[in-house]
């Protein structure tokens, strides 16, 4: 594995070595030896999966300590482009996004520790996206980031007029609204 640290403190880019032949590839998505070497030591407790159409945007979102999650995001089937936003009060990059085209093709994976707010769009006709967490859903611990804030000016890389958003999502507070208590450490 190749794990490369990003302009943002903890946030990784995970690319696998993918040993392919006539018969296909193979390669470890996870190996928690590999991410050890790395520095990351998260361990994992439950696994999600998500499924979704072409030019929906699904996010920004967090769960409060001490329910926060840190993730690990890799498309399975199609194409993202998948956002991490710092919120991490204290932090240099605070309020500062990140963005990465995750593909089935590609095999990366965003790691996004807890303090971030993550979301996707979706660039294919359809996408099926893994994500590990490292604490379980709690409901009361949700929160979110508006999508379109303009002080954020995140570029989905599809037509936000034509975006398909939950009505959840759309109403969710700007960054200068937010109240979190995440910390930079």
């Amino acid at each position: 594995m190749n794990i490369i640290q990003t302009d943002i403190q903890g946030l990784m880019v995970i690319e696998p070595k993918v040993f392919g032949d006539a018969r296909g590839y193979f390669y470890e998505s996870y190996n928690q030896n590999e991410l050890a070497k790395a520095g990351i030591h998260t361990v994992f407790r439950q696994d999600n999966q998500s499924f979704s159409r072409y030019g929906v945007i699904r996010g920004l979102h967090f769960q409060l300590p001490p329910y926060a999650q840190t993730k690990l995001i890799r498309a399975v089937e199609g194409i993202i482009y998948d956002v991490a936003v710092d919120l991490r009060k204290g932090s240099p990059a605070f309020g500062k996004w990140f963005g990465i085209e995750l593909s089935a093709e590609n095999k990366k994976q965003l790691y996004i520790p807890q303090g971030f707010a993550h979301g996707f769009s979706v660039l294919s006709e359809q996408v099926t996206i893994q994500y590990k967490c490292d604490n379980f859903y709690h409901p009361q611990a949700e929160g979110g980031l508006r999508y379109n804030d303009p002080q954020l000016g995140i570029d989905w890389k599809v037509d936000i007029a034509k975006a398909i958003v939950s009505d959840k999502d759309k109403i969710l507070p700007a960054l200068s609204e937010l109240e979190t208590n995440f910390v930079f450490v």
